[in-house]
């Protein structure tokens, strides 16, 4: 089997913003929520069995005591801020498994559901689908994947290598002296994409750097990768076969209603029909 797992904070950014373009008179109630949903709905009409969405209930996370200047839902759009629950809820109604964050972020527990899902070994392969180079770090060989729909690419270790200049196990180390501003840390200053990872290849991990090489930024720097480095010990699971999509619950109807998207119900029930045949 392939295990899908998605970052459905990305997704639902993705569609808002996505939506501008069409008259707000012309909007439906969680016309991106409603976006996300149909997607995940389309990997499921293309044959994905098994899937999980992840998302940030709250953008604040344990992070943001390590570092003051660690992103905050501070300047969300209120009207794609007041989508967030509905998305859970309509995840969790169209019978997709999701996990909302609060302590951890979505990208933790994409990297925690990607670690427990490879470890199945019925599991052929793991697909990330978010185009966030945090999540870069879980990429295994050609069996945990990152598929960036945006670039249309799908990314193993190699092609991570190449996008970086560092394997998938030091980009954590990469992001601490690169920096990334939509974190909100600002990584070391003069050392820049193609000298992190020359260091990197050159040293190893941040730790194992020549004392003098940082000198005074070592402690920084290490903090640092301590924000950037994904939890993987959130026990989402047990056995992937919670992963596997049985179809739409019972409460669906009610939430297509209140979101004004009937097609989205018949379309989820013709996908159960034809998965059960």
């Amino acid at each position: 089997m392939i295990v899908h797992l998605i970052d459905g904070t990305y997704e639902l950014f993705r569609q808002f913003y996505g939506l501008q373009r069409i008259p707000e008179a012309k909007r439906r109630r969680w016309d991106a929520a409603v976006g996300v949903l149909q997607s995940i709905l389309e990997m499921i009409e293309q044959d994905a069995t098994h899937l999980g969405v992840a998302t940030d209930h709250v953008i604040e996370s344990f992070r943001n005591a390590l570092w003051p200047g660690y992103k905050t839902g501070a300047g969300i759009d209120p009207a794609l801020f007041a989508q967030f629950r509905p998305l859970e809820e309509g995840l969790v109604a169209m019978g997709v498994a999701a996990w909302p964050m609060t302590e951890l972020e979505a990208d933790d527990a994409l990297a925690s559901a990607a670690k427990l899902a490879a470890a199945d070994p019925a599991v052929q392969k793991v697909c990330l689908w978010t185009p966030d180079k945090d999540l870069a770090q879980c990429v295994v060989g050609d069996r945990v994947v990152q598929v960036d729909r945006k670039a249309k690419a799908i990314r193993d270790a190699s092609a991570v290598k190449a996008k970086f200049g560092v394997e998938p196990a030091l980009i954590a180390d990469w992001l601490a002296l690169v920096g990334d501003a939509a974190d909100g840390y600002p990584g070391i200053p003069g050392i820049g994409r193609i000298g992190a990872a020359r260091l990197l290849n050159q040293h190893g991990p941040i730790e194992a750097f020549p004392p003098a090489l940082l000198g005074g930024r070592l402690e920084q720097a290490l903090l640092f990768k301590r924000l950037a480095t994904l939890r993987t010990d959130a026990a989402l699971f047990d056995s992937v076969e919670v992963l596997r999509w049985n179809g739409p619950t019972e409460r669906f109807a009610a939430w297509t209603e209140l979101a004004q998207a009937p097609k989205l119900l018949e379309r989820s029930r013709q996908a159960a029909l034809k998965a059960t045949r």
